[in-house]
């Protein structure tokens, strides 16, 4: 079964998905699912933070072998130790690291590109992620490596790998390094140039060693459980990527 790695439901912050609806989704659509719920320590405006107690006794009910229970750490540096705590007093399935900011500002907002160029900003991201992933070694998967993609007001914001390469690959040696995995997120693959951007990355990523991905539609919502996995299964194959994901911190096959 292919397993929607990337999923957040109400106890995100950001999301009002009810469980309900995400399980009829996935149903659906014959996936399996990871909710990936948000703790973002010292983001802007806080709430995104969840109690992980409550969060195990509202879902424990729907835990089986097709729904899986983790957790989106955002990281920073700050946040290490904090984040590692999260993952040793908790027994998720799934631990995603993902960068949601830079320098504290949210990357969704257009003050992050302001007055910068684009290679400055997307330098400092590869090279705050590399950082990142070596105090974060208690991941299991890097999350959505194009993220800065979705929001940056440059011209053109997609990833060129030929423009940062050093800097991607040193991001790939520190997370292979690490047992950790790349997510190939699945939001932006219906456009055709994020899709073509994203084909040399992941084949580089290859021609590092790595052999292995999880599939994420990064879901807030029912409708999109499962968007573009066709697509994003393609880009794998191509690749030479197997899909897998992740239950209670061990690495499956699909």
């Amino acid at each position: 079964m292919i397993f929607d790695s990337h999923i957040h439901t109400k106890i995100s912050f950001d999301s009002e998905m009810q469980i309900e609806d995400a399980v009829e989704a996935a149903k659906a659509l014959g996936l399996g699912m990871v909710l990936t719920e948000h703790i973002d320590f010292d983001f802007p405006g806080g709430g995104y933070l969840f109690d992980p107690k409550d969060y195990f006794e509202q879902y424990e009910a729907y835990h089986s072998e097709n729904l899986l229970l983790g957790v989106e750490l955002g990281m920073q540096a700050a946040a290490a130790d904090r984040n590692s705590q999260i993952v040793k007093a908790n027994a998720f399935d799934c631990v995603i690291g993902s960068i949601h900011l830079l320098g504290g500002v949210d990357l969704f907002e257009p003050a992050a590109y302001e007055n910068r160029t684009k290679p400055d900003v997307y330098q400092e991201y590869f090279q705050v992620m590399e950082a990142c992933l070596k105090q974060h070694d208690f991941i299991d998967i890097l999350g959505h490596i194009d993220y800065i993609a979705r929001y940056a007001t440059y011209r053109e914001p997609d990833i060129f790998y030929h423009e940062f390469t050093e800097s991607i690959r040193a991001v790939f040696e520190a997370a292979l390094e690490r047992d950790i995995v790349l997510e190939l997120n699945t939001r932006r693959l219906q456009d055709r140039s994020a899709l073509k951007a994203l084909f040399p990355l992941y084949k580089a990523y290859f021609d590092c060693g790595g052999r292995y991905a999880t599939l994420g539609s990064d879901a807030h919502g029912e409708s999109a459980i499962g968007k573009n996995f066709a697509v994003a299964q393609d880009l794998l194959s191509a690749c030479g990527i197997k899909p897998v994901y992740f239950k209670k911190r061990n690495m499956e096959y699909i």
